[in-house]
């Protein structure tokens, strides 16, 4: 017979712990690990995450306001929707970014003018950023197009493709990243993560007309650097080599770890490329292939000559 579960409170008949003790302890715990940021917590409100979720879904509907707008949305109201949302969209990503930039802030008050008037100064350029993410996403729309034959309109890769998704909410947050927004990029993009199995830090800098196609596993570092018209499919690892450590043994950050892929850089499911290494221009990388080495360019890289390190004596296909 299993054991009876221990009581919330101890009565002397048997296990329990009171639950202010439970409290104490897991608080105890807990501190360990904070940092002194995170000590902050009980003055400043961090991000919110179910916001983020709504921000970032209405900021994909005004850039694809024929798509993920009001399904009843006549041809002339979609200007007036556009509007609407991102009025609204953009004034909880400034309370957002506030809150990003304050929990990141040595004040110890609840609220900073500084921290207010940056978040103010930030939501208007990232808002000045949008038409120009908007026509860079056209260029990825039209690429899944291209690059799938199973695709049969533009509709189609816009509602269905998780790789679309995942570069839409790419594009937002690297935004954010490149105007010194903390926090709030990381989380936009692990909301994608979630969403999509696919897996892009928002520092990576990606090209126009970028494809990934399925996309269940992708991972795309801190440091890569994509050129235009790359293509991806389901699997494929863009990582670093190793990790150099400092003088206490952690991983030292801002390193350029990752790869770089130049234009026209095909790479097939299941590869894994690691390092600061470059793939050349119109270079493919085969199913599976493990490679840590420059790759030059339209080479075709298959896994028996990534067995053989031959690329740079010319003997690959």
């Amino acid at each position: 017979m299993s054991a009876a579960p221990a009581s919330l409170r101890s009565d002397g008949a048997g296990p329990g712990l009171e639950l202010g003790e439970v409290v104490a302890r897991l608080r105890d715990i807990s501190a360990r690990w904070e940092g002194p940021r995170s000590r902050l917590r009980g003055r400043h409100a961090l991000p919110s995450r179910e916001k983020l979720v709504q921000i970032a879904r209405a900021l994909r509907a005004a850039l694809f306001p024929a798509h993920f707008g009001a399904a009843d949305t006549s041809t002339e109201g979609l200007a007036y929707f556009v509007g609407r949302t991102l009025d609204s969209a953009l004034l909880e990503l400034r309370i957002e970014i506030e809150r990003g930039l304050h929990f990141d802030c040595q004040q110890a008050t609840e609220s900073c003018q500084a921290c207010a008037e940056q978040a103010a100064h930030i939501t208007r350029l990232f808002m000045a950023e949008l038409p120009r993410i908007g026509e860079l996403l056209g260029t990825d729309v039209q690429a899944s197009l291209d690059g799938d034959p199973a695709a049969q309109s533009l509709d189609e890769a816009i509602f269905c493709y998780p790789g679309l998704t995942a570069i839409t909410h790419h594009r937002l947050a690297h935004a954010l990243h490149r105007l010194g927004v903390p926090l709030i990029p990381r989380i936009i993009g692990e909301i994608s993560h979630a969403q999509t199995g696919i897996d892009i830090h928002p520092a990576a800098e990606i090209g126009e007309s970028f494809f990934i196609d399925h996309g269940t596993g992708v991972v795309i570092g801190e440091t890569c650097r994509i050129g235009r018209r790359v293509r991806l499919y389901q699997g494929v690892t863009l990582g670093a080599k190793r990790f150099p450590l400092d003088e206490r043994g952690r991983p030292r950050k801002g390193l350029e770890r990752h790869p770089i892929l130049e234009d026209d850089v095909v790479v097939y499911a299941g590869a894994t490329i690691l390092g600061r290494i470059v793939i050349g221009r119109g270079a493919s990388i085969g199913g599976n292939v493990w490679i840590t080495q420059n790759v030059p360019p339209a080479r075709v890289v298959t896994q028996a000559q990534a067995q053989s390190d031959s690329f740079e004596d010319g003997l690959g296909i």
